[in-house]
């Protein structure tokens, strides 16, 4: 297999269709055909399933897509860095962030620290934890956002805080005008719930594994993301467990309040790198400013449930 191959492969991936791939790739559809059909023979495996007209990538192909994306991350950091290297703005920093702190905190930092220093570029992406510390192992990124602890080999910790869970409540729901914590073991017995996977991460929420199993058995609902769990809440009038971070982000959309729980269900947010010691001036300066900023936010939320 080659790269032009794994361009290919990225690029239908990408659009959904060979059409939009050779327009996106500018060349023929017969080429970009030819292409994936040249990877799935090195590959072993077919990589797309003709469905009707379209496409639709197989299991293989989507586990071979995840791959190749982190290859493709590496490629592009390269190319920043010659970037970097060729006009003498070395004052670059590439982040990737779990999807919580990605339309909230995370931007607002990023502002602040953008708005003040000219010179410095960013690469941002979002992507889930362990795939981050994969990128930050291999060097792929600067800086990591994870949302637990990241106690690996080969990553150093440059800051962590903890923050409990809140109930995400639709605005027009009885408890939305109610103020103080609410106990999920009375909520369990009258609401329905919005849950991940068809469970809740016991082990990062501290969560009793009865009330979870309770929880699950009011369930009509299963989420794959946060800011899909908020719209949810606003249109079905189903409650959710969120961390305070893509409470946030939900309130911000509209339709939903979010109110602290009795119970103490802690998140995890820790800004990791490869080596402190690689890092530039720059990116540490930026550490500072979304810590502060998190540890902030951090403060109001226990400040809610210390006054309920």
């Amino acid at each position: 297999m080659n790269l032009r191959q794994l361009e290919a492969f990225r690029a239908t991936m990408r659009a959904g269709s060979i059409t939009e791939a050779a327009n996106m790739m500018h060349i023929s559809q017969p080429s970009v055909s030819r292409l994936i059909a040249d990877l799935e023979r090195s590959a072993g495996f077919p990589l797309f399933a003709r469905v009707g007209r379209g496409l639709t990538p197989t299991v293989e192909g989507q586990q071979f897509y995840n791959v190749v994306e982190g290859m493709f991350v590496g490629i592009d950091r390269l190319q920043e860095q010659a970037v970097a290297i060729r006009t003498k703005q070395h004052g670059s920093i590439s982040i990737s962030t779990i999807q919580s702190l990605a339309s909230t905190e995370l931007p607002i930092a990023v502002g602040r620290v953008y708005r003040d220093n000219p010179d410095i570029r960013f690469t941002i992406n979002s992507r889930n934890t362990p795939a981050i510390i994969d990128a930050v192992q291999m060097r792929q990124v600067d800086l990591g956002i994870v949302g637990r602890d990241a106690n690996h080999e080969g990553v150093d910790t440059l800051f962590q805080t903890s923050a409990p869970y809140v109930c995400l409540i639709p605005e027009n729901h009885r408890l939305a005008d109610e103020t103080g914590s609410i106990d999920l073991e009375q909520l369990v017995m009258t609401e329905t719930f919005i849950t991940f996977g068809g469970a809740y991460p016991d082990k990062m929420m501290s969560i009793d594994p009865e009330l979870s199993r309770r929880l699950q058995e009011r369930s009509r609902l299963t989420a794959a993301n946060m800011p899909l769990t908020g719209a949810l809440v606003r249109e079905t009038g189903a409650l959710a467990i969120a961390d305070p971070f893509s409470a946030e982000q939900a309130v911000r959309m509209g339709g939903v309040v979010f109110r602290p729980l009795v119970q103490t269900l802690t998140y995890f947010v820790t800004i990791i790198t490869a080596g402190r010691e690689n890092l530039s001036r720059q990116a540490i300066s930026f550490v500072d400013v979304l810590a502060s900023q998190l540890s902030e936010r951090v403060d109001f939320v226990n400040a809610l449930r210390k006054s309920s």
